[in-house]
């Protein structure tokens, strides 16, 4: 393992600036707000403060107070932030991001976690600073073993897990390769696939079923072109910071997100790791590459139902306890993904 230090050179943030300066904007129509995508004004906004406001050092030094380091796993660079806590029996917690997030997400929980918690805050391979991705297939199931290679590197045996997004996906894949390790799962996020059929359903089932139907006939593009066509989208999103920009601030708003209410710094901050990795197209790979990972658990002798080819993000769900409700139209399915040991063990 090798200690790493974001250093960003100097050219290439002058160059981001230039780009953004030369931006050539779509025209759009007026009056339909965000119904037909990113509004241009909603872009704008956001980029000039990104040009004039926003300090790419602070938020450099803000991270680098993590200590990094990078490893090389199943012929991957995997950059990952490690934070031990002053009490040595401290639990150790391995967190997981999603797109289009970065282990940056974590970095203003970090000192408080840390208190209690060993954290391991990786960035997912084709992502960030572990990125891109050298070769196919680096889906939810070969990050989710990377991870338990990581953490056996790291000489930790026992430990938790968190995620969203992907992370809520790769985070029980993980406790699933090695339940005898993980002591419990705690998911922020909750991937649904719903049907027609809503009988059995109580109302408040229903209406986020309904919530889930939505997203899937309105919002569901960014996930539709990233699980089928990402090398071609990969072209705007790496040559344009504007559209690298305009691309995040729609998944914010195709998720039922008040982008107003995310810190504009922390949504900077992620698109400009992007954007100075070249990770966006690498990034938006993962759709494509966990395509054959879209399978509810087995439950109860059930075979499993395939989940579309992209997956998409319902309401925030899941328990410190590992359990994850699985909604299948007619009925909810709860998988218990890890089961908290009872005996006192060290780690």
């Amino acid at each position: 393992m090798k200690e790493f230090v974001i250093d960003i050179a100097q050219d290439r943030l002058d160059d981001l600036g230039e780009r953004l300066r030369r931006t050539r904007w779509p025209d759009a129509l007026d009056g339909v707000g965000w119904s037909y995508g990113t509004p241009p004004e909603a872009v704008r906004e956001l980029a000039a403060y990104w040009l004039e406001g926003y300090s790419w050092r602070a938020h450099e030094a803000r991270l680098n107070a993590l200590p990094q380091y990078t490893t090389e796993i199943d012929g991957q660079r995997v950059h990952f932030a490690h934070v031990r806590s002053p009490r040595e029996d401290a639990l150790p917690l391995l967190l997981t991001h999603g797109w289009p997030s970065s282990f940056a997400d974590f970095s203003r929980v970090a000192g408080p976690l840390s208190r209690d918690f060993h954290l391991v805050v990786p960035s997912i391979p084709g992502f960030a600073f572990s990125g891109p991705a050298r070769e196919p297939g680096w889906g939810v199931r070969r990050v989710a073993a990377a991870w338990a290679e990581l953490m056996d590197r790291l000489g930790y045996t026992r430990y938790g897990l968190q995620g969203g997004d992907f992370g809520a996906l790769i985070s029980p894949a993980v406790a699933r390769l090695v339940p005898d390790r993980v002591v419990g799962v705690h998911l922020n996020a909750l991937t649904a696939f719903v049907t027609d059929d809503m009988a059995g359903l109580t109302e408040a089932e229903a209406e986020r079923a309904r919530g889930v139907d939505r997203w899937r006939r309105e919002f569901s593009g960014y996930a539709a072109i990233q699980g089928t066509r990402p090398q071609t989208l990969a072209y705007g999103l790496t040559d344009s910071p504007a559209g690298l920009l305009g691309w995040n601030l729609d998944a914010f708003a195709s998720w039922g997100r008040d982008v107003g209410g995310v810190p504009r710094d922390d949504l900077l901050t992620n698109v400009t790791i992007y954007w100075l990795t070249g990770t966006a197209g690498s990034s938006a790979r993962m759709y494509r590459e966990s395509a054959a990972d879209w399978e509810v658990p087995d439950v109860a002798g059930r075979r499993p139902r395939a989940w579309p080819s992209s997956p998409g993000t319902a309401r925030s769900g899941g328990t410190p306890s590992g359990r994850t409700t699985w909604c299948t139209g007619r009925s909810s399915r709860r998988a218990v993904t890890t089961r908290p040991s009872r005996r006192r063990r060290r780690w």
